[in-house]
């Protein structure tokens, strides 16, 4: 159950909102289901009688009777409260009792007070009702009103319990602002899939995402097409900074502008600033770590999946200001693959980099994401371009994609052990949408993989077999049901073609970090596989960028993997003779 506290300043538009048609005919029988003294609340839905002006001159009496200036410019308070989708459908002496409990919390009209505040609740659909108050007691005093909207969502939630309902996760004041139904029915008459505040936050965490600095942050929003406006001192230094959508305006023509600050607490320019460090912590790239041209976008993808699988240890090893830190770069590698992936899985990546942004924000700040190799891969990943989705771009991507579903499964275990439950319910919903994206680019390379597996020797099968045994006693029966069992049959068979031990290989894949959350442990091993060992993603192409070959074999421990110094967790292999 959802609270929405809102101010305006003219009660009659409102109720002629809530008692017409809606925008879509959706208004159905709108009608009082509670109100401050039902014997003085005219109901223009049931008596046929009344209008809407009677109405709302009952409702503002109190607003009038005190002398012009001592009048709130904005004086109409308006909380619509909604049920979640999953909630069965409450009868209107529920949605009084919900109401009267919601007036109570917030101080708009305690119980037993008689010069508390006129307030009624409008019903026109099963889902939703609307609240509307007007901001002067009976006695010419203002409610004390102080944190209405967090009084409000405790009482909802103490309600869903009462009620039998979907007990929502508790808010802790760090989300971002919520779009209004306005906002929301805009986008709708624009043909628009989000809002112009959530496609604005989105633009500028992907224009953060590995920026080296505040004018290469400023060159990607201009060249992503968003409009900015920079607030200037007398000195020149830019103080602030507010963005618009091309075309976006309002009913005078103008742009409908929004602060960073506005469209999220931390996208503010000095918390920007803060995360982008000072210029001598710019992200700058070595040569060894710039994408090559001839695999681009797959060995950038590549880069960020060992640096990805590394960072996830700072969950558990670190304390929470470095695990700020490393949630915070961990988004921007959401946000840069958002906007380089294919069509085929743009939509969902861009839905788990815009939910897992709730998981990056918690009262423990990260004053900048100073694991500078994380912001390094979102930069490398930026500047290598937009993946095909095919060949080896796309086994690529699905390797990265398989890490960031353990990582951000990993950031939600993290966060509940912490009480966080807004940002552990975000990541989990980021790891939903990066296991439907996974799926799709995972679907041509595994495929293929497969068919090279069932086409092995049957004593081929049968030694890898036994290496898997090996290196997980007990799970081969569940491993082999797996749909990935017969591609990681044929990983190991390519590495061991390659030069690699596989056993060894194998166990350092295990060994990495934790199975257990793994949607399939065979697909997980795969990936991990042929990232250490520098494997092809795409098994059609005879090589990675590595030099591991038959005739030049390269030791366990320069797979690519992490060296042990940065991840103690990671066993030392040596190469059987």
């Amino acid at each position: 159950m959802v609270p929405d506290i809102s101010l305006g300043g003219r009660t009659y538009g409102l109720l002629a909102y809530l008692y017409g048609p809606g925008r879509r005919d959706e208004h159905l029988d709108p009608h009082l289901v509670a109100s401050w003294q039902p014997e003085l609340a005219p109901d223009p839905g049931r008596d046929p009688q009344v209008t809407l002006k009677q109405l709302q001159e009952r409702l503002d009496l109190p607003v009038q009777a005190v002398p012009e200036h001592r009048r709130p410019k904005r004086h109409v308070w308006h909380c619509p409260v909604r049920a979640d989708p999953g909630d069965r459908h409450l009868s209107d002496a529920e949605w009084a009792e919900v109401a009267r409990r919601v007036v109570q919390a917030t101080g708009i009209a305690e119980d037993g007070d008689e010069q508390a505040c006129r307030w009624i609740a409008v019903r026109h659909a099963d889902d939703h009702i609307h609240i509307v108050a007007t901001l002067k007691r009976e006695d010419g005093r203002s409610p004390r009103r102080h944190d209405d909207y967090n009084r409000a969502q405790a009482e909802c939630r103490q309600i869903e319990k009462d009620f039998g309902l979907r007990q929502l996760n508790p808010g802790d004041g760090t989300a971002a602002k919520r779009p209004t139904s306005a906002e929301r029915a805009k986008a709708e008459r624009a043909g628009r899939t989000a809002t112009a505040r959530e496609l604005l936050r989105d633009h500028v965490r992907q224009a953060m995402a590995g920026a080296a600095d505040e004018a290469e942050f400023f060159d990607r929003l201009t060249e992503a097409g968003v409009r900015i406006d920079r607030r200037l001192a007398p000195s020149g230094d830019v103080l602030g900074y507010k963005v618009a959508l091309p075309g976006d305006r309002n009913r005078g023509g103008e742009p409908v502008w929004f602060p960073g600050s506005r469209l999220a607490p931390d996208l503010s320019l000095p918390k920007i600033r803060m995360r982008l460090g000072s210029p001598e912590d710019a992200v700058v790239p070595t040569a060894d770590s710039r994408p090559r041209q001839r695999d681009g976008p797959a060995r950038a993808r590549r880069d960020a999946t060992g640096i990805v699988e590394r960072i996830t240890t700072a969950y558990t090893d670190g304390d929470e200001a470095e695990a700020a830190a490393q949630l915070s770069g961990l988004g921007e590698v959401l946000d840069a693959v958002a906007q380089t992936s294919p069509a085929s899985t743009r939509q969902q990546a861009t839905e788990a980099a815009r939910a897992f942004e709730r998981a990056t924000r918690f009262h423990t700040r990260a004053e900048r994401a100073d694991d500078r190799a994380v912001r390094s891969a979102a930069r490398g990943i930026i500047q290598a371009g937009n993946a095909l989705g095919r060949g080896e771009d796309g086994g690529a991507t699905a390797m990265l994609l398989s890490t960031l579903v353990l990582a951000t499964l990993a950031a939600a275990r993290w966060h509940a052990a912490r009480r966080h439950h807004q940002q552990a319910a975000a990541a989990r919903q980021a790891a939903d949408q990066l296991r439907s994206a996974y799926r799709t680019a995972a679907a041509s390379p595994m495929r293929a993989m497969r068919a090279q597996g069932r086409r092995l020797p049957e004593r081929v099968r049968t030694r890898h077999t036994g290496t898997v045994e090996a290196a997980l006693p007990g799970r081969i029966g569940s491993l082999r049901r797996e749909g990935g069992w017969d591609a990681l049959v044929a990983t190991l068979d390519q590495a061991e073609r390659a030069g690699h031990d596989p056993e060894a290989l194998l166990h350092e894949a295990v060994e990495w970090r934790e199975l257990n959350t793994a949607e399939s442990i065979t697909d997980v091993l795969v990936w991990r596989m042929r990232r250490l060992g520098r494997l092809p993603a795409d098994p059609s192409q005879p090589r990675a960028g590595t030099r591991a070959t038959k005739q030049q074999p390269e030791p366990a421990r320069t797979h690519g993997a992490t060296p042990t110094t940065q991840n103690p967790a990671a066993p030392e292999h040596r190469r059987r003779r």
